[in-house]
């Protein structure tokens, strides 16, 4: 019996990282998967496994886990998780083709903030854009305290310090479809294309596409750097984030002060001291902009009975109680 870090998931196993650095393709007891012998968030990258004869026959309790919303009109409000036992979540966004996308990225810091994980944004492709243009990416989330990377992969600048930043933490990466998450990989992972041939040896899968979430480790430690690489994305459902939840979720949102009432949403109600920050200059007028119109979105989305604090109970709409 031994023991092991869950690398991928396929149809029909996992492959199993060892503590040794060994990848060996594993069946899974069929108590251990969801109702339909399917293995979906019951076994996912990162989860901690025992394994026995090439079977993995027990799971270890998760830390925490990184979901989205899952997609299709069939979903009805299910959630998916992609990764588990995360140290943080990293955020690869292109400066140029394609352009940034400021909503994906406020979904994957929500989304983060949600389920209490650690986030940072590496800007990609650097060395297609002018020093203006990289400075204006930084300081657009500079007030919300998240790290930020600036890389030009390909060149290889940028790439030491974000190496040295995930050293000994497991990192998600996240990103829009062409972003250059595969570039970025190759140039922190020396012998990337070895490595993933040697998953892909055990699974029969053919040349890394990412098509599923992988994991893949930079270093064995003692602590370990290992970074999960995700598919690329071109639209992100977040979990059930309820909208008066949002302001505690969007770092904008916080640190000017006690507003009049307990239930602000920051709108236009009298006493608010995030548009009084807004008006002051305090407030970033573009992240407050990017705020309602996330605020919007959420309401017009799920019930507010079905969104579910973690750990707690459906929360009703709040009707305007001062503090």
């Amino acid at each position: 019996m031994s023991e092991g870090i869950v690398a991928r998931v396929d149809l029909r196993g996992v492959v199993v990282l060892d503590d040794a650095g060994g990848l060996t393709f594993c069946s899974v007891r069929k108590r251990l998967m969801d109702p339909g012998a399917r293995l979906g968030n019951a076994i996912v990258v990162g989860d901690r496994v025992t394994v026995e004869e090439e079977t993995v026959v027990t799971v270890a309790p998760r830390r925490n886990v990184f979901q989205r919303a899952a997609a299709g009109a069939a979903a009805s409000g299910r959630l998916q998780t992609s990764a588990a036992n995360l140290d943080r979540v990293l955020a690869v966004v292109a400066l140029k083709d394609p352009p940034l996308s400021e909503g994906l990225v406020d979904r994957f810091a929500i989304t983060a903030e949600w389920l209490s994980l650690p986030f940072a944004i590496a800007f990609t492709k650097a060395d297609l854009v002018g020093a203006a243009e990289v400075s204006a990416a930084q300081a657009l989330y500079a007030r919300a305290g998240y790290p930020t990377f600036v890389v030009a992969a390909k060149a290889g600048g940028g790439v030491p310090g974000l190496r040295q930043a995930i050293d000994g933490q497991r990192t998600l990466l996240v990103g829009h479809s062409g972003v250059g998450k595969s570039t970025l990989l190759n140039a922190l992972i020396p012998g990337l294309d070895l490595k993933i041939g040697e998953v892909n040896a055990k699974t029969g899968k053919g040349r890394h596409t990412t098509t599923a979430a992988t994991l893949l480790r930079l270093d064995p430690g003692p602590p370990p750097t290992d970074v999960i690489d995700t598919p690329g994305v071109r639209a992100f459902g977040l979990p059930r984030v309820q909208p008066r939840d949002l302001s505690r979720l969007f770092p904008e949102c916080r640190g000017h002060g006690l507003c009049r009432f307990s239930d602000c949403a920051h709108h236009a109600e009298p006493g608010c001291a995030v548009t009084a920050a807004l008006a002051g200059g305090g407030a970033s007028a573009a992240r407050y902009a990017a705020y309602l119109k996330l605020y919007a979105e959420l309401e017009g989305g799920a019930p507010a009975r079905d969104a579910i604090r973690p750990g707690g109970r459906a929360k009703s709409r709040p009707g305007g109680r001062r503090r």
